[in-house]
């Protein structure tokens, strides 16, 4: 009886297998090719060989997206690889090797044929035929006496870099949405917009088309890969003969502003808009937000006010939620009746912009920005949405205005104006990150040691103890504890989220990848007093060898 099993290529190779295959589904995630590259690489390097790696491409149906990625790889070396993200449903790739550079390679490794030939006797001797020079070369037929043909070099490998993954692959997998969503017709990208082609079939199909409320940095994101999306699909068109069967897409933005927005983001919302080709609106709904308070008012004969105003934290909150949700409510009304203004038929699917990190938090409020028929960036960072706004700025002429909004602090603009810091240049004077309480980089570190890690707030607390060695083992206690109140407090939240691309292994969607209680204790009663002995007890130790030095 064996204490560890034996791997699959390792134990064929010594049997004598030249070419294995390994048909896989493995759905993308950030970073995760590099993972499945040198597992592949790391095996043929150790025992030679052939391995032929196939994978699924596209969506599956839900929220994983099979990224493709065909490899050829022979003794460590990639001779053959496919494209990862692109909108084609197939790719078919060859190579031309030589066997007996395998056997070569293998005979070179002495530890190989002694563990051979070991297994071989442990079988009862049995010996394997193998094709030799006398026999029918691959491909060939015996009469065929031409020269055989040179085998296929190295390939320099292409791995994405996950600014481009960030793009590529929520534009990919919304391509399919679209496609299977009964969509006709094609489109063509110009210098001012994205321009309908239509198709005879027009009136028997629908024209599925997007609608996204445009604003600040996560919101941009999805416009801007909704944008590569198009880029794709219309290079495969130019390419492919059949790019009549392509479904039309029109991308709609606006910005849906409230006496708090600031002009500075409706500027780069609007110059957003000009440089991707969207159809933009800029719109106010102050009328829609004083007709509910209205409401409220008659009702209860009371009147919220922000807490800036002499307000409690209570009605600052309710006042920003109304916000929040009135805006979802203006998106549905208008992914609903804009195909009718602009007198086309069809539907309008409206995206939502909630990160991965907001998620975690429950920083957003229910029925908003966060509710939407599909999410693109539901599980990708912040950090990494940032990255990948300078990356498209830099790849893509007339996209420089996403480098300025991944520099901007992001903001909700749901508070009024700060007056004494106003000035038509300065940004809002909300500020999430001020909000929260803790940073976007913090929230990755608490969401891939919960998520990946497997880690609960005492364990937490001690891992970050050592990797944040710069604060205060006070301070760490007081930020765990606080991430760990809200997580809990909000986590029904996750519940009722929108369905979204799935991208990063700490990713909080409720639906598969995280599937958790929805009610915590969210006093953490031993949690918390166990971290709090243990930050006493550190900071004693640390005043000690203070004085001592």
């Amino acid at each position: 009886m064996r204490l560890v099993s034996r791997v699959y290529t390792y134990a064929r190779a010594l049997r004598g297998v030249e070419i294995i295959g390994n048909g896989s589904g493995s759905h993308h995630e950030l970073r995760k090719l590099s993972t499945r590259m040198e597992l592949m690489i790391s095996a043929t390097r150790k025992c030679g060989g052939v391995y032929l790696y196939s994978n699924q491409r596209g969506c599956d149906g839900g929220r994983t997206y099979y990224d493709g990625c065909a490899m050829i790889v022979v003794n460590g070396r990639i001779v053959a690889q496919a494209p990862q993200f692109d909108v084609h449903e197939v790719h078919v790739i060859s190579a031309t090797i030589d066997l007996d550079d395998v056997r070569s390679y293998r005979a070179c490794n002495p530890a190989f044929g002694i563990q051979a030939a070991r297994m071989a006797t442990d079988e009862g001797g049995a010996g394997r035929h193998g094709l030799s020079c006398n026999d029918i070369e691959l491909g060939q037929s015996s009469t065929n006496n031409s020269r055989p043909k040179v085998s296929s070099e190295d390939l320099e490998l292409r791995i994405a870099s996950p600014e481009e993954e960030c793009c590529l692959g929520p534009a990919c997998w919304m391509w399919d949405f679209l496609r299977r969503s009964g969509a006709a017709g094609s489109f063509y990208p110009t210098l001012r917009g994205w321009m309908i082609a239509s198709t005879d079939n027009e009136q028997t199909k629908s024209n599925t088309l997007c609608f996204l409320p445009l604003g600040g940095a996560d919101s941009s994101s999805v416009a801007a890969i909704v944008a590569v999306m198009c880029i794709l699909v219309t290079k495969a068109a130019r390419e492919n003969p059949e790019g009549d069967e392509m479904a039309s897409y029109v991308l709609h933005t606006t910005f849906m502003g409230t006496e708090n927005s600031s002009s500075v983001t409706n500027s780069r919302a609007k110059r957003l808009g000009d440089a991707i080709g969207s159809y933009h609106l800029s719109i106010k709904i102050d009328v829609m937000v004083t007709a509910v308070l209205q409401v409220f008012h008659l009702t209860t004969g009371r009147m919220p006010r922000f807490s800036s105003r002499g307000g409690t934290i209570t009605e600052d909150l309710a006042l920003q939620n109304i916000q929040a949700r009135l805006r979802m409510v203006t998106a549905y009304l208008m992914a609903q009746l804009l195909p009718w203004v602009r007198g086309r038929s069809g539907f309008l699917l409206v995206l939502g912009s909630a990160n991965v990190d907001e998620g975690l938090r429950g920083y957003m409020t229910k029925y908003d920005c966060s509710s939407a028929d599909l999410n693109p960036i539901g599980s990708i960072s912040k950090g990494d949405l940032k990255r990948m706004l300078v990356f498209l700025s830099k790849e893509y002429p007339g996209f420089d205005v996403l480098s300025e909004i991944a520099n901007a602090p992001p903001t909700a603009e749901l508070r009024p104006i700060d007056q004494a810091t106003a000035t038509p240049e300065a940004g809002h004077s909300q500020t999430d990150e001020e909000d929260m309480g803790m940073s976007y980089e913090e929230l990755g570190y608490f969401g891939r040691l919960r998520k990946i890690s497997r880690y609960g707030p005492v364990s937490m607390f001690k891992k970050l103890l050592m990797t944040w060695n710069h604060l205060a083992p006070s301070e760490v206690a007081e930020k765990v504890k606080r991430f760990f109140y809200y997580y809990s407090v909000n986590r029904h939240k996750m519940t009722t989220i929108t369905p979204s691309y799935h991208a990063e292994a700490y990713s909080p969607d409720d639906n598969r990848f995280d599937l958790r209680q929805f009610l915590y204790n969210t006093k953490w009663t031993r949690q918390f007093a166990s971290i709090d002995k243990l930050a006493a007890q550190y900071t004693t130790e640390d005043d000690n060898k203070d004085k001592a030095d």
